[in-house]
């Protein structure tokens, strides 16, 4: 038994936090029915599901988080910011002007797509194929936009580098060199693009999952994380319970204490049934 918010439960894993591109949502661009069905069988079960992912909460994600819990917190912006599905409540961590300023130069300086977000809109002053693609597969209107165009007063939680996917490494590490976080994932829904995450130094999915974790009165030792990606390994290697999709990055299979089957495969039921046995 445990408890959680003051309730005694039957022993099953609290807290299960879900990427979405490669591990929610395969190459379809959809979550399947079979997914659906497991996630609805682990919340009857008592648990807490939460989505953990780069996107932002918009377009098609948003729904994703308030199917999984809608009453729950949801990271958002590779925890950039986590987002609570009900009232829509914000908790972010916003770059400063000199912050932003410098990735835009960056940006121009190598000729890659930049994209600004504050936790519910975004902006992307590109019309190239990429920026294109990722609107659709955000699940929202394409619109070139600059980024004074972002509701005032909303900070900027998360830019982002859109760039071909075998460039992914090296992006990562000249922004690294400039002073930004940066983390990469893929989609299988863009499979020749690499989608490159800045944050604030130290905000990462792992600290977004120890926020909501806190609100549950959950132990970190009791989450299950379940993801992909590179920007997936911080909460992969933060949490009790890690999961790696057998599409997995290499370094987050070597983290992971299981590994499940392929996203186009519904390795993430795999992942809810193992919830339920450990």
């Amino acid at each position: 038994m445990f408890s959680i918010l003051g309730r005694t439960m039957a022993r099953v894993i609290p807290l299960i936090c879900i990427d979405v591109d490669g591990t929610l949502v395969g190459s379809s661009g959809e979550v399947t029915a079979a997914v659906w069905n497991a996630a609805e069988a682990a919340t009857a079960r008592g648990q807490h599901l939460a989505l953990c992912t780069a996107r932002g909460a918009f377009g098609s994600t948003l729904p994703m988080a308030q199917r999984l819990d809608p009453q729950g917190w949801h990271v958002f912006h590779a925890g950039g910011a986590i987002v609570h599905a009900e009232h829509l409540t914000v908790r972010g961590h916003g770059f400063d002007d000199e912050q932003i300023v410098a990735a835009g130069e960056l940006a121009r300086e190598h000729g890659w797509v930049i994209e600004f977000y504050t936790a519910a809109d975004y902006t992307v002053d590109d019309d190239s194929a990429m920026a294109v693609e990722h609107a659709a597969l955000m699940g929202v209107p394409f619109t070139q936009r600059i980024r004074d165009e972002l509701p005032k007063g909303d900070p900027i939680v998360r830019m982002q580098f859109v760039v071909p996917v075998d460039e992914a490494r090296s992006v990562v590490s000249l922004a690294e060199e400039a002073g930004m976080t940066a983390t990469a994932a893929t989609s299988p829904i863009m499979r020749d693009a690499a989608f490159v995450s800045l944050t604030l130094p130290g905000v990462t999915k792992a600290t977004g999952i120890e926020s909501i974790a806190a609100e549950l009165g959950v132990s970190l030792a009791d989450v299950m994380m379940v993801g992909d990606g590179l920007n997936d390994l911080p909460a992969i290697e933060a949490v009790g319970h890690p999961v790696a999709m057998a599409n997995a990055q290499p370094e987050v299979l070597a983290a992971a204490a299981h590994v499940v089957g392929h996203v186009d495969n519904d390795g993430l039921v795999e992942a809810l049934e193992l919830a339920a046995q450990l």
